[in-house]
C-alpha cells in the first residue's frame, strides 16, 4: 500500500500544480519534476491512475475553468474565455467544449447540463484486460546495440524501421537472424506531441558502428534490474500489457522504477508470423 500512497501522492501534486497555474505551457520535465519522477516512466503512471494522460487533464482544468466563466460570468465574452482557455480560436475551443460536454458554449451558458458535465470529471483509472498477467523479475545483462533514433511522429517510426533493416541488410551487421531486436520508447506515443517524441530501434551489435548514411549508430542498453512480461499480439495495443504493468503490478510489487525507459524485446516479427501471434517482451526497470 505504501507505493500506491506515494504514486498517489505524486499524482495530487501534479494535478495540485497544474490546476494553480492553468494560464502556463507545462513540459514533460517540469511535471515529473513535480512528481518528483523519471520523465520516462511519469506520464505512464499519471495516466494509470487517473484514467486520462497529463495532456487530457491539462484540456479537460481549462475547459472546466471556461465552463464556470460561462455559467457564472456573463459578462465575459466568449471570444475572451476561448482565448483565455488556450485555444487560438473561437471555433476551435466551440469543437472542443462540444466534444467534450456535447453542449456549444452558447447552449451551456444559457442552459449548462450540470449531471453530464460532473461526469467528465470523474477521473477513473482504465481496467486493463490483463488481470493474471505473468510478471517475472530479472537481472538484465548490459547489452550493447546499434541503434537509430526515430524522433517524430509515432505514425513515422516504421519508415525508420525501414531505414535500420535496410542497414542490417547492406552491412551485414547485426544480422536479424542471430541477434537480438528491441526497442526504446522514450514517453508515451500517445501522450507526446510530435516533435518531442523518440523511439530508438536496436539490435545487439558488440564493438563500434562503422559511419554510414542511414543514420545507425553504436549505444548500450544498461544492465539492471527489470520487472519483465510477454505481449501477445499487435504492437499497436502492447500499452495495455505496459498498463497492467504500471497500474497493478507496480503499486502491488512495492518496487521502484529505474530511471531509464521502458522497453521492448521483440521475439518475432510481422513479416514471419500473423499479427495475433507476435511475441514481445516489455521490460520495465526497477531499482
Amino acid at each position: 500500500m505504501n507505493a500506491v500512497k506515494h504514486h498517489e501522492r505524486q499524482i495530487k501534486k501534479v494535478c495540485d500544480f497544474i490546476d494553480g497555474n492553468l494560464d502556463e505551457e507545462f513540459s514533460l520535465e517540469q511535471l515529473s519534476a513535480v512528481a518528483a519522477s523519471s520523465k520516462y516512466h511519469f506520464h505512464r503512471i499519471f495516466k494509470s491512475f487517473m484514467g486520462i494522460s497529463t495532456i487530457q487533464y491539462v484540456l479537460l482544468s481549462r475547459l472546466k475553468r471556461a465552463s464556470f466563466r460561462l455559467a457564472f460570468e456573463s459578462e465575459c465574452s466568449v471570444t475572451d474565455i476561448a482565448f483565455e482557455a488556450h485555444f487560438e480560436s473561437l471555433e476551435a475551443f466551440s469543437r472542443a467544449f462540444s466534444r467534450v460536454f456535447g453542449q456549444t458554449p452558447s447552449q451551456f451558458r444559457s442552459q449548462p447540463e450540470w449531471r453530464s458535465w460532473h461526469s467528465k470529471y470523474e477521473y477513473q483509472p482504465p481496467i486493463t484486460g490483463e488481470s493474471t498477467m505473468d510478471v517475472k523479475v530479472v537481472d538484465f545483462d548490459k547489452r550493447e546495440v546499434a541503434l537509430i533514433e526515430h524522433k517524430g511522429s509515432p505514425q513515422l517510426v516504421y519508415a525508420t524501421v525501414a531505414k535500420f533493416i535496410n542497414w542490417r541488410k547492406a552491412t551485414g551487421l547485426s544480422p536479424v537472424k542471430t541477434s537480438e531486436t528491441f526497442g526504446i520508447p522514450h514517453s508515451d506515443p500517445n501522450d507526446t506531441p510530435d516533435k518531442e517524441f523518440q523511439f530508438d530501434i536496436c539490435g545487439s551489435h558488440q564493438g563500434n558502428v562503422p559511419e554510414n548514411n542511414y543514420g545507425v549508430k553504436s549505444g548500450v542498453i544498461p544492465s539492471g534490474r527489470c520487472a519483465v512480461a510477454i505481449h501477445k499480439g499487435r504492437h499497436d495495443s502492447i500499452g495495455e500489457t505496459m498498463c497492467g504493468l504500471y497500474q497493478k503490478w507496480l503499486p502491488d510489487s512495492g518496487e521502484e522504477l529505474r530511471d531509464f525507459p521502458c522497453f521492448f524485446r521483440y521475439l518475432n516479427f510481422v513479416h514471419e508470423v500473423d499479427e495475433c501471434e507476435l511475441l514481445t517482451e516489455v521490460y520495465l526497470p526497477i531499482k
